[in-house]
């Protein structure tokens, strides 16, 4: 577990472990900075997005921007706590090589994160009230 940023309203690192199970070996949490020139580096995209993926071999590294996901949780309506279990699910989907480039395969890749977040007593992050 690595923080970039001030702890504050982070999950505790053992909730964000047993989000990810196995298979991460770090999950950092970094601010909008740090987030952007990752995303640009890697993506293209110059904006800090809420989670990056790095897979490598049968583990990976995902990468949380603090500041974009409290954002995301306020104009959702969602916990931060229920916002970050989602991002890491999704970063850990990523590294397992699930994907969302298409219709079918965003259904598969929601699917799937629906049934993990449920296990954990989690609602339909995709359900908006």
């Amino acid at each position: 577990m690595q923080y970039a940023v001030p702890r504050h309203g982070v999950p505790s690192a053992a909730a964000l472990r047993a989000w990810a199970g196995a298979g991460v070996s770090t999950i950092r949490i970094v601010g909008r900075r740090e987030g952007r020139e990752l995303n640009r580096r890697y993506r293209r995209r110059d904006y800090a997005t809420n989670v990056l993926s790095f897979p490598y071999g049968r583990t990976g590294d995902v990468v949380l921007c603090h500041p974009v996901i409290a954002r995301e949780a306020r104009k959702q309506k969602k916990s931060l706590r229920a916002h970050y279990a989602h991002l890491v699910v999704h970063g850990v989907l990523h590294l397992r090589g699930h994907a969302h480039d298409d219709k079918a395969s965003a259904r598969r890749m929601e699917a799937r994160e629906i049934r993990i977040l449920r296990r954990f007593g989690f609602a339909d992050p995709y359900t908006v009230e």
